[in-house]
């Protein structure tokens, strides 16, 4: 308000009515953002501030099991934590010696921990590099001394092997200090001559995984010594060693470890333990299905605990709800066209005869109907937004992913009803998440063109909760080598295209574990959405890619990458997007910090940072910024501000990064023009002290 408002208070008499004569006729405020209020305000203002809830949406940043770059040693550690050696272990350290190994194997026997055990005893957790799959291997030529993995070769790149490629390439890595080993389908087809390189991996023998791992529990302190001992003699009875044989896969005795877990430290029965760890399969899936096809309510509840894992029961709730009508559609139509009539109450049961009083007007609990389709609360916890949220979920520990998988890929037009009710749905943050994720995995599993083409209304949509659920789904198939061409592919197209929603869906998917996984790739994707003539940048856009830089620049290794692309934008043509991005680049990290204070962030980097963790590339940066007067002046603004730092620390790193800039000013404008002006201020402050 404006500083001369009358502020005198209302009579008695007035009904809490400003008088008219209190205008404000005069008084013009400008806002770049926010709320002017101006006048007297009688009864109540309810303001929001803040995204709207639309914009409101989940940020976190799933970690890629795929990278093209290093593997943060963390995540190594964490995946060889409980590693058991296969049987063909010591025959891959043999073969491994002439630097390369190819390592075949079926899906889900382990080869990618041991791969990633072999490489990490010869280079340590740290060394650890992994590679894209390219078409032709020969091309490929290692840079330091290190291990590589790839995982998983396309077609063209396992039929352009042979032994004078592989010969040629284990010279190179001889030279080099470094290692190779490829993971390959167990049916990918090879050469013949590749045989010296080549390894079969089964996975260690049952109980082995379990054993390890419950005795890594023991250590980290997760189970006393008394229920570590109870816990395997468990393991060795005769019901957990024949679920053993049956389910021999890695995957299967982790889960098997922490079942036991729960056993002896959580008070659950042996018996529960095993029905959760049968129950994940699809062939329970099938069937349970197959029970419940007559019952909407059953239907919609349970496709919704599958497709929004971890979410609050209300909004468990309401997507059934949302659900229900589109499968009495669905039952009322297959119905007819088979001649039958179509008797049912609400809930699915049949109707009852008889006076009102006796009808059932209320329906079930939530609580029935959940132990009705197999699934129960969970234990209560408080979520971002600071209110307590009650999940539920399903008794097996697969189960959610099987009953989806089923229910999305086997019945015809199910996934487009589960897509209607998505759009239907009233927005809750959190769910695009959980929805995301859930369809990448069923997706990962489906054939066809129309696999990512399903995704499109989503990514084309006006609502950013849509395009980061597409973000999400993609992120997750990306991690399934046999689809990341496809994945790439079509985030090439959109990236291209006419509509700003779909250059903001692949923003938005370089801000996750895409991005993270295939940093390089990510840039240049994001470098393609900003081809356009117009000069004009949505925010919507420049929020995204903004966004996307901040989810990049939370790790360290891709700093460098990120940094040489802004200065590209710098340098770009003015009245360009990439220009325009550039500068609102800059000028938030010289006035504050990039991404602005507000906008969806994972990493906030100011000038100051960059200047003391890359002083070289922040040389080029700052170079580039001074020499455009887009840009001059608050470039200037925030080298002032951190050469007047109260941190010495921030001082110390400042001081030799200007003595290198003002070395730069003869052959640059910007930085000579600030170095004059510093260098007058300065002797004007030092005149002004020697007068006083």
């Amino acid at each position: 308000m404006s500083a001369g408002a009358d502020t005198a208070p209302h009579s008695p008499d007035d009904d809490g009515r400003p008088d008219p004569r209190n205008s404000y006729r005069n008084n013009q405020q400008r806002l770049a953002q926010g709320l002017a209020v101006m006048g007297g305000v009688a009864g109540n203002i309810t303001m929001f501030f803040g995204a709207p809830p639309d914009e409101d949406v989940a940020e976190s940043i799933p970690k890629p099991r795929l990278r093209e770059g290093p593997y943060p040693a963390d995540e190594v550690h964490a995946r060889l934590c409980g590693f058991v050696e296969p049987p063909a272990y010591a025959q891959c350290r043999k073969v491994l010696d002439s630097h390369i190994l190819l390592l075949r194997a079926h899906s889900g026997t382990g080869a990618s921990t041991a791969a990633f055990a072999l490489l990490a005893d010869r280079h340590g957790t740290e060394g650890i590099t992994g590679l894209d799959s390219p078409d032709d291997l020969s091309r490929w030529r290692p840079k330091e001394e290190r291990g590589y993995l790839l995982q998983g070769l396309s077609p063209a790149a396992a039929a352009s092997l042979g032994e004078v490629v592989l010969t040629a390439l284990a010279s190179l890595l001889r030279r080099a200090g470094a290692y190779l080993v490829v993971t390959v389908r167990a049916d990918a087809a090879l050469p013949r001559d590749t045989l010296p390189w080549q390894v079969l991996h089964c996975p260690p023998a049952p109980g082995e995984v379990a054993t390890k791992r419950l005795n890594t529990m023991a250590e980290a302190g997760e189970l006393t010594t008394e229920q570590q001992a109870d816990a395997l003699g468990r393991l060795a009875s005769a019901d957990f060693a024949d679920f053993l044989k049956a389910h021999p896969l890695p995957r299967d005795e982790v889960e098997v470890a922490q079942g036991l877990r729960d056993l002896v430290a959580g008070g659950k029965s042996a018996a529960a333990v095993l029905d959760e760890l049968k129950a994940g399969g699809l062939p329970e899936a099938r069937r349970a299905l197959a029970d419940s096809g007559h019952r909407a309510d059953h239907l919609s509840l349970m496709a919704a605990i599958a497709l929004l894992p971890g979410q609050d029961r209300t909004v468990i709730e309401e997507f059934s709800t949302t659900l229900r009508p589109h499968l009495d559609e669905r039952g009322r139509t297959a119905a007819s066209m088979a001649g039958q009539p179509e008797h049912t109450a609400p809930y699915g049961r049949p109707l009852m005869e008889g006076p009102p009083a006796q009808r059932d007007v209320l329906g079930p609990a939530f609580e029935d109907r959940l132990a009705a389709v197999g699934a129960h609360p969970l234990p209560l916890h408080f979520g971002p937004q600071r209110y307590p949220v009650q999940p539920v979920g399903f008794s097996g520990r697969h189960r959610s992913e099987a009953l989806l998988r089923c229910l999305w890929l086997d019945y015809e037009g199910m996934a487009g009803l589960l897509w209607r009710a998505l759009d239907e749905v009233p927005h809750h943050s959190g769910i695009e998440l959980a929805a995301g994720q859930s369809i990448g995995k069923v997706l990962a599993h489906a054939t066809g063109p129309g696999t990512l083409r399903q995704l499109h209304p989503f990514a084309a949509s006006d609502k950013r909760w849509r395009r980061r659920l597409v973000a999400y789904a993609l992120g997750e198939l990306v991690q399934h080598p046999a689809l990341t061409g496809a994945v790439r592919n079509q985030l090439r197209q959109w990236s291209q295209a006419g509509p700003v929603t779909l250059r903001c869906t692949v923003a938005e998917t370089c801000a996750g574990s895409y991005g993270l996984a295939w940093p390089a790739r990510s840039l240049k994707l994001l470098d393609a959405v900003l081809d356009k003539p117009d000069a004009s940048l949505e925010g919507s856009l420049r929020s995204a890619v903004s966004f996307a830089l901040s989810a990049l620049l939370s790790e360290d290794a891709n700093h460098s990458l990120v940094l040489d692309r802004v200065r590209e934008w710098q340098n770009a043509d003015s009245g360009t997007q990439r220009h325009a991005l550039a500068v609102h680049i800059v000028e938030s990290m010289s006035l504050a910090a990039f991404p602005r204070p507000g906008a969806p962030s994972v990493q906030r980097v100011c000038l100051a940072d960059v200047i003391a963790d890359h002083p070289e590339r922040a040389l080029g940066l700052v170079v580039a910024a001074l020499d455009d007067p887009a840009t001059h002046d608050a470039t200037a603004a925030g080298l002032s501000a951190i050469e007047n730092e109260p941190d010495p620390r921030r001082r110390a790193d400042f001081a030799p990064f200007l003595a290198t800039l003002s070395g730069t000013a003869p052959g640059h404008r910007g930085v000579l023009r600030f170095v004059l002006r510093r260098h007058r201020a300065r002797t004007a402050y030092s005149a002004e002290g020697s007068t006083s």
